[in-house]
């Protein structure tokens, strides 16, 4: 991100300015950082794992509910809100206290890796995500081939990363199933099997 994409302020500063801003703008460290549009892949994969991800949850039958990046996840340890590109919470949203339009107890965050933003969602964000309570899953969708990286919160509070490409699974049996990585890639040029 380039100094012109970010500015200083307080949050309640930043709540104002998202108000009346083009684009969406994610806060952390006191700065707010307008967020580039993204390419029509990075669309694709982030609705067919959003698409997988309802499949698995069935929203209306069960507890848990996707949701697409317009919605907001505040880390309240830190202070930092995100558009991620997909979040599931299980049960009623908890709203931040500071932002009643963000959501504070996802159980899994969801981004889509592109160029331009993979070091921040692999550093800063994740940090930020580790703190939120109720987070057990980290997903990490690359762009740049068939492969998904998941993180998941184990009950001494220790992370194990999952890698799983073409023919692979991530099982996600608290949510319902498994991700299938040929069905999340189909059809997305020059991934797809």
């Amino acid at each position: 991100m380039s100094a012109a994409e970010k500015l200083a302020m307080t949050y309640a500063e930043y709540l104002v300015f998202e108000r009346t801003s083009a684009t969406k703008v994610e806060f952390a460290d006191g700065m707010a950082y307008a967020m580039a549009g993204g390419t029509p892949e990075h669309a694709q994969l982030a609705m067919q794992l959003g698409a997988a991800l309802v499949g698995l949850v069935r929203p209306g039958r069960g507890r848990c509910r996707v949701y697409s990046s317009d919605a907001k996840v505040h880390v309240v340890a830190t202070g930092s809100s995100y558009y991620p590109d997909l979040s599931v919470v299980c049960g009623d949203i908890v709203p931040a206290a500071v932002d009643p339009a963000a959501i504070t107890n996802p159980v899994m965050v969801v981004e889509v890796l592109s160029a331009s933003t993979e070091s921040y969602d692999r550093r800063k964000k994740f940090a930020d995500y580790l703190r939120i309570p109720s987070l057990d899953h980290y997903l990490l969708a690359s762009q740049e081939s068939a492969r998904l990286e998941h993180y998941r919160r184990n009950g001494d509070g220790t992370w194990t990363l999952t890698i799983a490409e073409r023919g692979g699974v991530i099982r996600l049996p608290d949510l319902g199933g498994d991700l299938v990585v040929d069905e999340v890639y189909l059809g997305m040029p020059g991934l797809s099997a």
